[in-house]
């Protein structure tokens, strides 16, 4: 696939859809990691931390609302990441992220800005249960089952883990949620799901596992790195002791 894209598109095909990317990002990942840091400050009293059951949740609650507020990118990035497979006279060829909001209210109407909705939002709910709460699990175990302190080397470390549990749990969303969003044709999640099991079998579902992990791994662990540094920032600007 590599080599196909560097023949067919050159360098500049690996970065297709990036704005829409970008805009994903911004408005899907600022809202889960918002509520979710938000909600364990709530959640945490001097005495106590939140247990496992209430990371999911919380993290369950953010990546839902999440999933919600980057629905309109993510079909945006689905399609533009996907116009090179089509043939030439179906593809949408939007110029960047705007143009394809405004072509997709304009020639589909504004609920197709919430096209997969649900699909995409189980699919954060589960990204964002098994990407933040596993990665403060993982990180909390580090620190007090090893001699490894809260440094860069245990960011990345619990960063890896994360992302390799969050492919994994992912994964089967992620093949129905880029059908539904790439698909021309209107069909149901059930039906959908039926039909490629019984065509394809139960391997469906972790079908492109391995380039989902090699997005999925180095951005989560580039996400808690410069998270983690970002709050050790705004804590000595703002007196806070380590």
């Amino acid at each position: 696939m590599v080599t196909h894209v560097m023949k067919s598109d050159g360098v500049k095909g690996f970065y297709r859809g990036l704005s829409a990317s970008l805009l994903r990002q911004i408005t899907y990942s600022t809202t889960r990691f918002g509520v979710y840091e938000e909600l364990k400050e709530v959640f945490t009293t001097g005495v106590q931390t939140p247990s496992f059951p209430a990371l999911i949740a919380m993290a369950s609650t953010s990546g839902f609302l999440g999933g919600i507020a980057g629905n309109p990118a993510d079909i945006l990035n689905v399609r533009m990441q996907n116009d090179a497979a089509l043939p030439a006279a179906e593809r949408r060829n939007y110029k960047h992220a705007i143009d394809g909001l405004a072509r997709m209210v304009r020639e589909e109407g504004f609920a197709s800005l919430f096209r997969g909705v649900w699909p995409n939002s189980t699919r954060a709910v589960l990204m964002t249960a098994s990407q933040l709460a596993s990665y403060d699990i993982f990180k909390n175990e580090l620190l007090q089952r090893t001699s490894m302190g809260d440094n860069l080397y245990t960011h990345f470390t619990a960063s890896f883990m994360a992302g390799f549990v969050a492919t994994t749990v992912c994964s089967p969303v992620d093949v129905i949620k880029t059908r539904v969003m790439s698909s021309k044709t209107k069909e149901g999640f059930m039906t959908l799901v039926r039909r490629i099991t019984a065509q394809e079998g139960f391997g469906w579902m972790f079908k492109g596992w391995l380039p989902s992990f090699v997005r999925l791994g180095p951005h989560t662990i580039v996400t808690f790195l410069f998270l983690e540094q970002h709050k050790k920032i705004w804590r000595r600007m703002h007196g806070y002791e380590e």
